[in-house]
């Protein structure tokens, strides 16, 4: 479930500048995240858990500086592929039992990787 992502990010020194660059790593770092460059090219890459993504990205706009504009939009745009990832287990167990009433435990095991006594739990707590 806590699989890990990598966003590309081409020419990040090129659109937010060396200081900048910086400064986002060592944000980055602060939420268990690594930004780092690509081998020895010019492109870099933000990898992590989702969750810690999204809080860098939220660390970013709570700077308010339009110099991390292009850095904040290109993971933004990169987190609504990952937008199951962002949603926590219990929350999307009880989703799915409320979407699909039908839906069996080893669906649900199937589709979150949870183990059986997750799903029980979750099946229990949504029929209440």
């Amino acid at each position: 479930m806590n699989d890990d992502i990598t966003i590309r990010l081409p020419s990040l020194i090129h659109r937010i500048g060396s200081e900048k660059a910086k400064q986002a790593k060592a944000i980055a770092l602060q939420n268990q995240c690594e930004l780092k460059r690509v081998r020895r090219s010019r492109h870099w890459a933000l990898s992590g858990e989702a969750l810690s993504i999204q809080a860098f990205t939220i660390d970013l706009r709570a700077l308010d500086d339009d110099g991390w504009r292009y850095l904040i939009q290109k993971v933004s745009t990169a987190l609504i592929e990952h937008a199951d990832k962002l949603e926590p287990l219990e929350t999307k167990l009880s989703r799915l039992i409320n979407e699909t009433p039908g839906i069996t435990l080893g669906e649900l095991m199937q589709l979150t990787q949870c183990s059986i006594a997750e799903a029980r739990i979750a099946r229990f707590n949504t029929d209440v």
